[in-house]
């Protein structure tokens, strides 16, 4: 037990508690110098910013969710951007639903472009979205759903390595297609946007600005925890042995797919969730959140941060895509080309990422593989009875 709490620390399962602290200290502190000081303050953060930290922190639970699948159990994901959206959409049409008869065409039932399309009832499926509990059922049912039921096909048929990862794109691009079309009920190409409110506060007051920042933080270290332990439980020790090796879990009577499932439905729904969180702040939702590029950043951003570390892909996050918010200033046209060096320059000199890098710097040593997984101890087992 100990040589698995040496290498848990390695990875950075052990820095868990001093990082959420230092994040709910950086919230607090960012609430506090948007609310309490006056504009203009030097120490004053601006409405601006903390939408901008608040969607960071979505990004950063979104890269959480494809850490825990990809670096826990080797599943290369390349279509949670679904989930993402998936999420995104339910919290969007209960935010639709609360505008009422304030909308252009000052319908009180039907939004905007439900009138300008001409249609005179609700669709079956916006029914009830006006309800908030419904909704934020939506967020974790619709992902968690979509991805059991995927998963179940393509684990219970073995699909593995490459041709899952084209599996889930293919999913992801299905969806951005079919998203597009008008008569499917949510915006077409424009998709869902001008929110009002939420739970009858006014989305453009500085407090629920702060309030979701907040929100979106306390969650985050939440599902942080949460993660951490499960990879720390039986369960999560059998998924690293599926990981590093399915084959021999599997002959010793372990069901692998029944474990990737339910993994891959946990992380679906960590996605869903990030997806909710980010509609109200940035304002919009549409079609081109179910992109395959922007499911392929997020596993960008957890390489560079470092794939099964849990921390690591949220620093992954946050600094990828502040550079992306710097950089697209300057250079527009050559953000993706420096996106794509960074990821070939992490993957031949960071092949863990930054947490690699750190450990290295501190002066650790990581073992080949982890250790006191169910295989380890059923490996030790048959060894001291073939010496007995």
């Amino acid at each position: 037990m100990g040589r698995y709490t040496g290498w848990a620390r390695i990875n950075g399962e052990s820095k868990v508690a001093p990082f959420v602290v230092l994040l709910l200290a950086v919230t607090v502190l960012a609430s506090a110098c948007n609310l309490l000081l006056p504009a203009g303050s030097m120490f004053y953060v601006s409405t601006y910013t903390i939408t901008l930290l608040g969607k960071y922190l979505c990004y950063a639970m979104l890269a959480l969710a494809v850490d825990v699948i990809w670096g826990y159990c080797g599943i290369l994901s390349l279509g949670h951007g679904a989930f993402f959206a998936l999420g995104g959409y339910a919290m969007g049409m209960y935010l639709m639903r609360q505008i009422g008869d304030r909308g252009v065409y000052g319908n009180p039932e039907l939004p905007d472009f439900m009138v300008f399309l001409n249609w005179n009832e609700l669709p079956w499926f916006w029914q009830g979205m006006d309800q908030f509990w419904l909704a934020m059922l939506m967020v974790l049912l619709v992902p968690g759903v979509l991805a059991f039921v995927f998963g179940w096909l393509a684990f219970r048929s073995r699909v593995t390595g490459v041709y899952l990862s084209i599996m889930t794109q293919a999913l992801t691009y299905a969806l951005l297609l079919a998203f597009f079309r008008n008569e499917m009920g949510f915006g077409g190409n424009n998709g869902l946007t001008d929110f009002k409110d939420i739970l009858g506060f006014d989305l453009q007051a500085d407090s629920t600005r702060v309030s979701l920042f907040i929100i979106t933080a306390l969650l985050l270290c939440g599902l942080l925890i949460l993660s951490k332990k499960i990879m720390q439980t039986r369960f999560g020790k059998v998924i690293v042995a599926v990981r590093d090796g399915e084959s021999r879990a599997r002959f010793i009577g372990y069901r692998t797919e029944h474990y990737k499932v339910w993994l891959f439905v946990y992380s679906a729904m960590i996605a869903g969730i990030a997806g909710a969180l980010y509609v109200p702040q940035v304002g919009i939702i549409n079609p081109g959140e179910f992109s395959p590029v922007n499911s392929i950043e997020i596993v960008i951003w957890v390489a560079v941060g470092g794939r099964g570390t849990l921390i690591g892909a949220i620093i992954g996050a946050i600094l990828v895509n502040y550079a992306k918010t710097k950089f697209t200033a300057i250079m527009p046209d050559g953000w993706l080309f420096a996106l794509g060096a960074m990821f070939v320059l992490v993957t031949l000199y960071l092949p863990k990422g930054l947490m690699g890098l750190l450990s290295q710097l501190q002066g650790d040593k990581q073992p080949t593989a982890p250790v006191d997984t169910p295989l380890a101890n059923d490996n030790r087992e048959q060894k001291s009875e073939g010496q007995a």
